[in-house]
């Protein structure tokens, strides 16, 4: 094989295993052996065929796939037989023949899917129950599958021409790259495609309407319902469309279950590994704590550099204004991630002790605690101007003189720091607003630079450094004391294979999480503080359209091609998407009651020209008013026909029909013969009658059987039903004489 051609070739490899043979938990070269030895038995038991090469720091590379495509059809056969006996085939698969005789029927996906599955599947299920980093595999770094450079190459070039994605588009990101990774693309796609209206609107609704306008918070609040009843409909048909509807009944077993005991089923005989419902449900309390603790470190944070920034930048007039307003930025982009890092850290071993059984379980409820999270400190900033500062900013004010001591070694007057006294201060009209477009415009900004430059910067900054210690020991003459070089073995037709094999393996690894994590908080703004300024859904658009780019951008180029999992939704973030919409149905309501009418200056930081009684009357009937209208949305959408549903319809009829067609062609062959046999009449004899008759006698007979002994056959019925019409013919004709 030429170079070129192997630069663009992954050599049929599936699968790449990450083998650490050097590090502290591991330092015996005899004990490195025996596990490699292991690795490469299991991966050989469940009909692998490997070949290894040398990897980089003290690792190997070892290349897997099939030792035949016959082992992966019966692999294949008893995949779809298992989704078959759980509802998500309507039909029976194909045998492992026709599977091997239909190939491309086989997407590359599912091949990839099913070939991990063997690797890391329990020995129990067949698979050689490889799970990297944990228990007797811990020094296997990592399990990874190879980027498609032409397909990369391609689909970034087709994507970067287009302004909408086509469903032959997400087709073909399901048959690459999994189902699971396709449902982000689709829906991210969906959410785009619906901004289009609403960000129409609310331009019209910016010049024409202003700001907290009741029309544009209702036109707004029904789009945001609608769109997510919507996708739920249209999640089902993607589901369909891919045949992986019900597919989460699927579930995997986690690696890292502990079952309290193990016990045989009396009925089956299966053993079942059991841990008590009612434990986990106690253990899942402990969410109700970790919520309040949550809130409160980030409250206090958020708070504390909120009222930081309103001493700096409303009260303090100084020496060093301009650049001590910054100090709250400071103090969260320093304190916040490493809070947010511990609480995230405790959110997972909270999960891990809720002890979950299977992956789905597992990863739903970390997804909730995170976003407990996310919750926090993606809206609180803006709830606190909104339901704080905007109302009670005069009688809060005076208590931040507790900041004054702080400044005081900067100012040159004690006017600089004096505190405005309760009632005087007056607040900064256009705060919220300015706040709104900093989180919808320049924070999107900054998220989707750090999103492509970072990794960028990460990899570069490893390679630079790998550069420059290398460097660094041939000029200090080491070069015969340090390991050879990972690529001294190659062979000259693999070496850039290899290479990009050994880069491919210090990637990241895709989390399609993040990715979906990112789009809900986006859609958070939209539904709860987009009436504060209607060009939300604008900023989001353009975004977006950049978004699913560079998207796929990170996928092929910054990050490990991500396992082709399946699934038939976006998971638990659609019940996120179903709360983000309710809560913007009550902070909507609040909002246009404080501020409409008012010059977008609202109460002006005084509470006593809020009425409570009239701010909570809004935002119960609001409340009312969205779960009547989402009863209404709900109920219209399931009349709606789709294509989903339609193709599923077929599908079931079509293998009705086919049972049963094979149920009556197996009868009429058996009474086929009969009625084609031709009927030999018999005479009616005194012989024949005494034969009846005494055949009568010996077995007996009561009215029934005489009854059906009167005719022999439909040839007798037929001429004995003919003669009956001819007597009545011929009594008619007599009667007419």
């Amino acid at each position: 094989m030429a170079p070129e051609q192997a630069r663009h070739s992954n050599m049929d490899v599936d699968y790449v295993v990450t083998y650490r043979f050097s590090d502290p938990e591991m330092p015996d070269k005899e004990q490195a052996i025996s596990q490699y030895d292991k690795l490469v038995q299991a991966l050989a038991g469940v009909g692998l065929s490997t070949e290894v090469r040398n990897g980089e720091n003290h690792s190997l590379l070892i290349f897997v796939r099939p030792e035949s495509e016959q082992n992966l059809f019966a692999e294949v056969y008893r995949s779809r037989t298992k989704d078959w006996l759980h509802g998500v085939r309507s039909a029976a698969p194909e045998k492992e023949s026709e599977i091997s005789g239909q190939n491309q029927l086989l997407y590359e996906a599912e091949r990839l899917r099913i070939i991990y599955q063997l690797i890391t599947n329990p020995v129990e299920e067949g698979g050689a129950g490889i799970t990297p980093q944990h228990g007797d595999w811990k020094h296997v770094e990592s399990i990874f599958t190879l980027h498609d450079e032409a397909f990369n190459k391609r689909w970034l070039k087709e994507w970067a021409t287009k302004y909408t994605l086509k469903m032959e588009d997400l087709d073909e990101i399901r048959d690459r790259l999994g189902e699971k990774v396709a449902f982000y693309f689709a829906f991210t796609q969906f959410y785009f495609t619906t901004l289009i209206g609403i960000a129409a609107f609310g331009a019209s609704a910016y010049f024409l309407l202003g700001f907290f306008s009741p029309i544009y918070a209702i036109v707004n609040a029904v789009v945001c319902l609608v769109f997510v009843e919507w996708w739920r409909h249209q999640e089902y048909d993607l589901a369909v469309r891919w045949g992986v509807r019900g597919v989460t009944a699927i579930e995997n077993k986690r690696h890292d279950f502990r079952p309290e005991k193990v016990f045989t089923d009396p009925a089956t005989g299966e053993k079942i590994a059991f841990f008590p419902s009612g434990k986990r449900l106690t253990r899942q309390l402990l969410q109700v704590p970790f919520a309040l603790l949550a809130a409160a470190a980030l409250g206090a944070l958020i708070a504390f550099a909120f009222s930081i920034e309103i001493f700096m930048s409303e009260i303090y007039s100084g020496p060093g204004q301009s650049i001590l307003v910054f100090l709250p930025t400071g103090i969260l982009t320093t304190i916040q991630p490493l809070l947010l890092g511990f609480l995230s850290s405790l959110a997972s071993k909270l999960n891990d002790f809720e002890n979950h059984e299977t992956d789905l379980a597992h990863e739903t409820a970390y997804t909730q605690k995170i976003f407990i999270l996310n919750f926090i400190t993606s809206y609180l900033p803006i709830l606190l101007t909104a339901f704080v500062y905007v109302p009670f900013a005069t009688d809060l004010v005076p208590y931040l003189d507790v900041f004054s001591l702080t400044v005081e070694p900067f100012a040159t007057d004690a006017k600089e720091t004096a505190v405005p006294q309760a009632g005087s201060f007056k607040i900064n009209p256009g705060r919220l607003r300015k706040q709104v477009i900093y989180f919808v415009v320049t924070a999107q900004i900054v998220n989707q630079a750090t999103e492509i430059l970072v990794p960028y910067l990460k990899r570069r900054g490893f390679a630079s450094y790998k550069s420059y210690k290398s460097k660094k020991a041939a000029q200090a003459g080491t070069a015969q004391t340090t390991p050879a070089s990972p690529t001294a073995a190659d062979p000259p037709e693999e070496q850039e294979f290899l290479q990009r094999v050994r880069n491919e393996a210090e990637l990241d690894k895709y989390e399609v999480t993040d990715d979906l994590r990112e789009m809900v908080v986006q859609y958070g703004y939209l539904s709860l503080f987009s009436c504060v300024w209607p060009l939300t859904a604008v900023s989001f658009l353009v975004n977006n359209w950049f978004e699913l780019r560079t998207d796929a951008a990170k996928i092929c180029n910054e990050v490990q091609r991500p396992i082709p999992w399946r699934a038939d939704s976006i998971g638990p973030w659609l019940d996120s998407l179903g709360f983000l919409t309710w809560a913007g149905s009550l902070t909507t309501s609040a909002l246009v009651y404080m501020f409409n009418g008012q010059e977008s200056i609202g109460p002006g930081g005084r509470p006593d020209t809020i009425k409570a009684s009239g701010l909570l009357l809004s935002i119960l009937a609001s409340e009312n008013v969205y779960f009547l209208a989402r009863a209404v949305v709900k109920y219209a959408i399931t009349k709606i026909d789709s294509p989903g549903r339609s193709q599923e319809r077929a599908e079931r009829y079509l293998v009705r029909k086919r049972y049963l067609e094979e149920s009556r062609g197996e009868q009429a062959a058996k009474i086929a013969p009969k009625l084609v046999k031709s009927f030999e009449e018999k005479p009616i004899t005194r012989q024949s009658l005494e034969d009846e008759a005494r055949e009568a006698s010996i077995h007996g007979t009561n009215p029934t059987m005489r009854f059906w002994a009167r005719q022999k056959g439909w040839q007798e019925s037929s001429k004995y039903g003919a003669t009956l019409i001819q007597r009545a013919a011929m009594a008619e004709g007599k009667k007419a004489q």
